[in-house]
């Protein structure tokens, strides 16, 4: 049975962090669509609102659901994980992994709504919030107990750096090729 639970919960963590990292791009689409000329801008926002709502609703929302349940349906069949310290660390990744979802889902209904609140540069820092909590959350599963925190953390800084140089790099190359 446990082989079981774990794949499930396994592939509904992969389907939910699918639409957790898509979600923003199609916020980005949504936000620079709002700033486009008429017919445009609502032909643009109504596709995207519907391609959001449709990836939010059918995929990201039930996949976070069901990777929860699994994963504690797995914390039942071994409740000896919850006394190890690599599984206190990841479950504080997976309250703020829940905290970015419910963020994300907050921007979901304002865009539904058409209220910009954020700009297009910010959420594609903010896109990068469940690739930092992927890695952090893969390594601690993988490595447990010979997982070196210091050396953790830095990595988890380091990539950080590296993805905020990378969309520096990207938004360089697209102010001189717009359609890059």
């Amino acid at each position: 049975m446990y082989q079981y639970i774990k794949a499930l919960h396994l592939i509904f963590v992969v389907t939910w962090f699918a639409g957790l990292f898509y979600i923003p791009r199609l916020f980005i689409y949504h936000i620079e669509a709002s700033a486009k000329s008429s017919p445009e801008k609502e032909i643009l926002t109504k596709q995207l609102k519907l391609m959001t709502k449709r990836l939010w609703f059918i995929i990201t929302w039930p996949s976070a659901v069901l990777a929860t349940v699994f994963g504690i349906w797995l914390l039942i069949l071994i409740p000896v994980w919850l006394e190890q310290p690599w599984m206190h660390v990841k479950l504080a990744f997976v309250v703020l992994l829940i905290v970015y979802h419910l963020k994300s889902h907050q921007i979901f209904k304002q865009l539904q709504r058409d209220e910009v609140k954020y700009s297009s540069k910010f959420m594609r820092i903010y896109n990068e919030g469940a690739t930092i909590i992927l890695f952090a959350v893969v390594f601690l599963v993988i490595i447990k107990s010979a997982f070196n925190w210091i050396f953790g953390v830095i990595g988890i800084i380091v990539l950080g750096i590296f993805l905020m140089l990378g969309i520096k790099l990207y938004k360089r190359i697209r102010s001189k090729n717009p359609d890059a």
